[in-house]
């Protein structure tokens, strides 16, 4: 559903405008809120309202009896926000999840299929580089011919 790289500024009032291919996306899908919280290596995970919901579901089917669950839990979840893009595409990030992702000004968003991913540029850029190399070497391991 989402896909490609893209390379966005935070305004000054702490907006990230989503790339048009996304909106073109979400208004083809009817998809109208989304949810943002903590990723990953660190960057932010935001989700379409029903992927939100197919994930939630998963998490919360993990025993609350393993530490380790309770744990990734209160992370992921409390740092969840619901938010609605404005008509000109625009999301507010909201502080905490700005800096637990490092972002500043410039921002990668990326499409990972059933996500997008809001990385700081840096971020990206290091993950990416350190990353690229290794892409054909984790394609053999994870996919069976």
């Amino acid at each position: 559903m989402f896909y490609g790289e893209y390379f966005h500024s935070i305004d000054r009032k702490g907006r990230l405008i989503l790339p048009a291919k996304f909106r073109e996306v979400a208004k083809a899908n009817f998809l109208e809120k989304f949810f943002i919280t903590r990723g990953l290596d660190k960057c932010l995970f935001m989700f379409s309202e029903e992927e939100w919901r197919t994930q939630e579901n998963k998490f919360k089917s993990i025993s609350f009896t393993k530490q380790q669950s309770r744990t990734f839990n209160r992370l992921y979840f409390s740092g969840a926000t619901e938010v609605i893009p404005d008509k000109q595409g625009r999301i507010l990030l909201p502080a905490h999840i700005k800096e637990f992702a490092d972002i500043k000004k410039d921002v990668v968003i990326v499409g990972v299929s059933n996500r997008i991913e809001i990385w700081s540029k840096n971020k990206w850029e290091d993950f990416y580089g350190n990353s690229r190399q290794s892409f054909e070497e984790i394609a053999e391991k994870l996919i069976e011919p």
